[in-house]
């Protein structure tokens, strides 16, 4: 019998770090159908229908794919800084080998808390703008 395939946690941070909005990190890990993967895919319609039948504030429209790349976000954090043994029993149990991260690792680590930290801030001062503004500020 083949051994399964050894999953990277750094590749997974990364993925979470760019594209975890649509998912792709959950896709790598856990296979096409990861439910919770889905469900950050289901954000990029959602954003269709708010577009096409309610006609909100912009802001509005993209507040599910914001929301859906926050929780990557906070899903690179957990997933780098896992313990390598953990990582090792959770998702590389049959692979046969044993995951070392190295200084790449926490170079990700720090760009996930910058770009989440901005997208984080931003998204809540556009959200406190409109709501008790209006949108005066932009």
């Amino acid at each position: 019998m083949a051994a399964a395939a050894h999953k990277n946690k750094t590749v997974a941070t990364l993925l979470a770090l760019l594209l975890g909005g649509l998912g792709v990190h959950r896709f790598y890990l856990r296979g096409s159908v990861d439910r919770l993967g889905l469900l950050h895919v289901c954000s990029l319609p959602v954003m269709g229908i708010l577009y096409g039948a309610v006609k909100p504030h912009p802001f509005y429209v993209v507040l599910p794919v914001l929301v859906s790349f926050i929780v990557g976000y906070i899903e690179a954090l957990v997933i780098g800084l896992m313990l390598d043994e953990k990582w090792d029993a959770r998702f590389n149990a049959g692979s046969g080998r044993v995951s070392r991260s190295n200084w790449v690792l926490p170079v990700v680590l720090v760009l996930t808390v910058m770009v989440g930290a901005i997208v984080l801030i931003g998204t809540i001062a556009r959200l406190f703008d409109i709501l008790y503004t209006g949108g005066a500020y932009g």
